[in-house]
């Protein structure tokens, strides 16, 4: 299915985003959201572009989807995005489908200087030729363009409402065929839970959903291509092993609520200077004292707990992580570098690829690798992510035939 040869070169730029926080203050965060998105453009001047965004429509979806359109419009028709002359939109807006809704927002921009661009119908079972500008919403699911699914239930019990889910779409650039896969993983609902066991019950249905996503996209129903899956994994660093790590001079204070003796409140004490709080830990608060810890060197001393990744390491590549966690960011515009102590910081944001996608990005005719892993704004308050961008490929080297399913 894969011949090398030399491929004409096309420059690509992948951009995850968890865009929940624009929605529900959009006056001041999507102003900065866009003012940084459009410097990566201009930076990059890719001829493909996707941008994946989790959350569409904000946390309170019911009361911000109504900022949605002017966002689209502003992205389709700003003058920073004039050269973009192609464009599909697939907006999972419908939330009074809540067996469906996944908030789940993916964006395709083509230059007008690329030609020859397909996309997959998989109803048909055929690539179409990608002209003009189209945007999709509401019921996504009889869009024959694109593979939308929500986690089943059962995945996250806990969770009634959880909007988590993924979307997949098909593309073929130069005779080179790739699947795009905007993903949004659940959550961990409790920091004391998480601290309980190592690794977390979090994790493990975290694995579970994205095994599932995987598996969808390299079944028997159509041929396989190279893919890459990035949006919003919500893999979290290894709680226990981290507190262990931070507080390990430290004696810990059990807090249980009066009425059921459960527990509610962890607080990690230094043995001597004064018996100062170093950590406070509650369901939904991780207070440490010094957040330096996970912004120094890019919290480099900190990867060593990023370990949900390891299970799919033979289905899966990353390039090296050289950015601080993405989240959870101040949603305050005045604090750009501030993380929220609700969560331990962690790179929940991320962009993979399977290891033939990674022999598309990474080798050419020239041994050249222009290859950037980096995220957005890193000054900036762009919401509680930092959003991620990846992969300015100058060229492909390695031919994926989209042929055998025919083209129109």
């Amino acid at each position: 299915m894969a011949a090398k040869g030399a491929a004409a070169g096309a420059g690509v730029l992948l951009v995850t985003a968890n865009v929940g926080s624009l929605f529900d203050d959009p006056e001041n965060l999507q102003k900065n959201w866009l003012r940084e998105f459009y410097q990566v453009v201009h930076t990059h001047k890719p001829h493909f572009m996707a941008l994946h965004c989790q959350e569409f429509g904000g946390k309170n979806y019911e009361a911000s989807m109504s900022h949605v359109d002017k966002f689209v419009k502003e992205l389709l028709s700003s003058d920073a995005m004039k050269d973009y002359n192609r464009a599909r939109v697939y907006l999972d807006e419908n939330y009074k489908s809540q067996e469906h809704f996944t908030a789940l927002g993916s964006f395709y921009f083509l230059h007008e200087s690329l030609k020859n661009i397909y996309q997959f119908d998989f109803k048909a079972k055929k690539y179409k030729k990608v002209t003009g500008k189209e945007i999709y919403s509401d019921t996504l699911e009889s869009t024959p363009m694109l593979e939308k699914e929500k986690f089943p239930q059962d995945y996250f019990p806990e969770c009634k409402w959880s909007r988590k889910g993924f979307i997949r779409t098909r593309w073929c650039i130069t005779d080179c065929a790739f699947d795009l896969v905007n993903i949004h993983l659940f959550h961990d609902a409790s920091n004391l839970i998480a601290w309980e066991t190592s690794p977390s019950v979090y994790s493990g249905i975290r694995h579970k959903a994205l095994g599932y996503v995987l598996d969808r996209i390299i079944d028997q129903r159509f041929e396989k291509v190279s893919y890459f899956v990035f949006g919003d994994f919500n893999f979290r660093l290894d709680a226990k092993a981290v507190v262990e790590t931070l507080c390990a001079k430290a004696t810990m204070q059990t807090i249980r609520a009066a009425d059921t003796n459960e527990v509610v409140k962890l607080i990690f004490r230094e043995s001597d200077n004064d018996r100062k709080v170093m950590l406070q830990l509650e369901k939904k608060l991780f207070d440490y004292f010094n957040q330096d810890v996970f912004r120094d060197n890019n919290g480099t001393a900190l990867l060593e707990f990023d370990r949900e990744l390891s299970v799919f390491k033979d289905r899966l590549y990353e390039l090296d992580i050289s950015f601080p966690p993405s989240y959870p960011y101040s949603e305050d515009s005045s604090q750009g570098k501030q993380y929220m102590n609700t969560r331990c910081p962690a790179w929940c944001d991320r962009i993979l690829m399977s290891h033939s996608a990674k022999e598309l990005i990474l080798k050419s005719e020239n041994d050249e690798k222009i290859v950037i892993y980096d995220h957005i704004g890193p000054n900036v308050c762009m919401g509680d992510h930092k959003e991620k961008d990846a992969y300015e490929m100058r060229r492909f080297s390695v031919k994926l035939h989209c042929s055998k399913e025919g083209k129109e």
